[in-house]
């Protein structure tokens, strides 16, 4: 799915402008535990989340997130904005919460890209 497009179905608002979002988005995950996130992700998915703090871009790069999601019409720190523009990791805000944004974007045919976390 391109990012484009999950933009408009999320009601979501483009934070970094600078930032291709022409791009495609293979699956999605949804965690506010980074540790989830680098346990139980996979590469090239959009990242759902509640935390708007620069770790979040670090972890999204370390995992290999395409963008980032910002649930219930969050704002990050300005640090964050920052960081996603130099590594070039779109931002997005939506006024949705984490269960309707999932809940939308597996019904247009996103796949989860969440797996179990290990013991």
């Amino acid at each position: 799915m391109n990012l484009r497009e999950i933009i408009k179905l999320t009601n979501g608002v483009l934070l970094t402008p600078d930032v291709e979002t022409n791009i495609q988005i293979s699956g999605g995950y949804g965690a506010d535990l980074m540790s989830d996130v680098l346990a139980a992700s996979q590469p090239g998915a959009i990242l759902l989340t509640g935390l708007t703090n620069p770790q979040v871009v670090r972890t999204a790069e370390m995992a290999e997130f395409r963008a980032i999601i910002f649930v219930r019409g969050k704002q990050p720190q300005a640090e964050t904005l920052l960081i996603a523009a130099q590594e070039n990791i779109p931002l997005i805000t939506s006024p949705l919460g984490m269960f309707e944004l999932s809940g939308r974007l597996h019904q247009a045919g996103l796949p989860s890209f969440e797996s179990n976390v290990p013991n």
